[in-house]
């Protein structure tokens, strides 16, 4: 047998082989496509992500290529004007321990990737699709599409919104599709109008529509994704729309962001789809984890977060070559369920209560947000951003 096997080569199947290779097992990472590499634009990583990625040995990798921000703006996209901005610099990064920072996709699975290379305990192989498993005692075979087959002393289904995996262990059918497209483009630093290089992830609100931009790539980039409420085209993940179409799509945006939005080119679509949280997450020696456990709206900016997390809680669990594999595994599931289940929750009711309100629920919500200080907006977040284990506490930015 070949030890732990891990399906999905992206962020969280990298994140749980490294963590389980760090506790001394053996893992094989067995990833569809033929490349280990990583598609998309940004990602916010909250203090959360970095205590994982720290417990993981690739922090200081993955800060290296970050972008450290300096604050969270808010603003109203139909007017232009601020709402409010919580500050993510240096009370915040006492009270949290560890910075908010943003990347490019690749510059977070890249690091994962090569501390994987270098660790001996960790086999990576490519072109290799599981689409399913079976078991009997004391093992389970990965089914690799082409009749391949390889036996291990567990699977982890970390292999996304469509998990094989999942289907064979939940089977609950197709994710739900959330009926918001994304819109996302890289634009050069040097064609960004001045007011909005600065290190700050600014969110400008309208109805039924938002619009999200950070520096990436080291700042030579910036990363700019719009979102809305419409109906999903047939069209595949990624697929290329022209600059026309974007602009079209969000008449109503007023402020700095105008003209960003016109400049802005390559720009590709995608469907938003999440799922409800589910209590199975376990089935014998196979475990779930992340997108594949509890995939989630953009909205909490989590995604990443909570698959580094559950990296990090897998790999406690099994601990140390346990022989009491499927106790363990379900005490991963136990440890991550209502965490990973309360942020698919608060991520569905952002978008709707807080980023794409309008009428008097767009001015309630600019009077609730302007009118807490930074503290309360710490106290709002901690239960999220402080990592698992962290108190709950009642907010606005919490989707309390």
């Amino acid at each position: 047998m070949t030890g732990i096997l891990v399906a999905g080569g992206g962020v969280g199947g990298l994140a749980a082989a490294l963590g389980l290779a760090r506790r001394g097992h053996r893992v094989t990472v067995l990833e569809r496509r033929e490349v280990f590499t990583e598609t998309g634009a940004g990602i916010q990583l909250g203090p959360n992500a970095f205590a994982a990625l720290t417990r993981l040995g690739v922090a200081g990798e993955v800060l290296d290529r970050a972008v450290r921000v300096d604050a969270l703006r808010f603003m109203d996209g139909t007017t232009g004007e601020p709402v409010a901005s919580m500050p993510v610099d240096g009370a915040y990064t006492a009270r949290f321990g560890h910075p908010y920072a943003v990347v490019h996709r690749v510059d977070l699975h890249l690091p994962l990737l090569e501390a994987c290379r270098r660790h001996p305990g960790v086999v990576l192989r490519g072109h290799q699709h599981v689409t399913g498993y079976t078991q009997r005692r004391g093992e389970v075979t990965a089914l690799l599409a082409g009749g391949g087959r390889l036996t291990g002393d567990a699977l982890v289904g970390a292999d996304g919104l469509h998990s094989a995996v999942r289907s064979r262990l939940v089977g609950d059918g197709a994710p739900r599709g959330a009926g918001h497209t994304v819109y996302r483009a890289l634009v050069p630093m040097d064609e960004v109008p001045e007011g909005l290089r600065s290190p700050v992830v600014t969110l400008w609100a309208g109805p039924s529509w938002h619009i999200v931009h950070y520096p990436v790539a080291g700042g030579s980039h910036l990363n700019l994704a719009a979102t809305r409420e419409e109906a999903p085209r047939r069209a595949p993940a990624g697929a290329p729309v022209l600059p026309g179409r974007v602009r079209a799509a969000f008449p109503g945006l007023r402020g700095a962001a105008r003209p960003l939005l016109e400049r802005a080119r390559g720009w590709r679509a995608w469907a938003l789809y999440d799922r409800a949280p589910v209590e199975r997450w376990t089935d014998g020696r196979v475990a779930l984890l992340g997108d594949a456990a509890h995939p989630m709206l953009q909205y909490a900016a989590q995604g990443a977060c909570q698959a580094l997390e559950d990296a990090v809680a897998l790999g406690e669990a099994l601990g140390d070559r346990p022989s009491d594999v499927e106790r363990r595994l379900r005490r991963y599931a136990a440890e991550r369920r209502a965490r990973t289940a309360r942020v698919q929750w608060v991520s569905r009711e952002l978008g709707r209560r807080l980023y794409h309100a309008a009428g008097r629920a767009r001015r309630e919500r600019n009077a609730m947000l302007g009118a807490l200080s930074p503290r309360e907006m710490y106290d709002a977040v901690a239960w999220l951003h402080a990592g698992a284990g962290a108190p709950a506490r009642a907010g606005a930015a919490a989707g309390g």
